[in-house]
């Protein structure tokens, strides 16, 4: 998997280990991600996790949920995430304010 993700990405795992972020948590993170102008690279983890050398080389660690969820089912929710994301970035009024 690792030879698949060109040179120069920002490498995002979600990973149990890694750091639950709110709406505006990852907000925050598509706002410094967009400053970066790097392509960024969404991995998402196995059941158990990944590989501590791919954790080492990583630019951020998500957790998305303690809960061991379906790989069809984390794409959903990431792509839902982002865009809440996002709109809280384009000034959409976000009801948790």
């Amino acid at each position: 998997m690792r030879t698949r993700i060109p040179a120069g990405h920002r490498l995002v795992l979600l990973d149990e280990r890694g750091s639950p972020w709110s709406t505006a948590d990852l907000a925050q993170q598509l706002a410094r991600w967009r400053s970066d102008a790097r392509p960024v690279a969404l991995i998402i983890g196995g059941p158990d996790g990944l590989p501590p050398e791919w954790r080492h080389r990583a630019d951020d660690l998500w957790q998305l949920s303690p809960l061991t969820l379906p790989h069809a089912l984390v794409r959903v929710v990431v792509a839902e995430a982002i865009y809440r994301a996002w709109t809280v970035l384009t000034g959409h009024p976000y009801h948790r304010e």
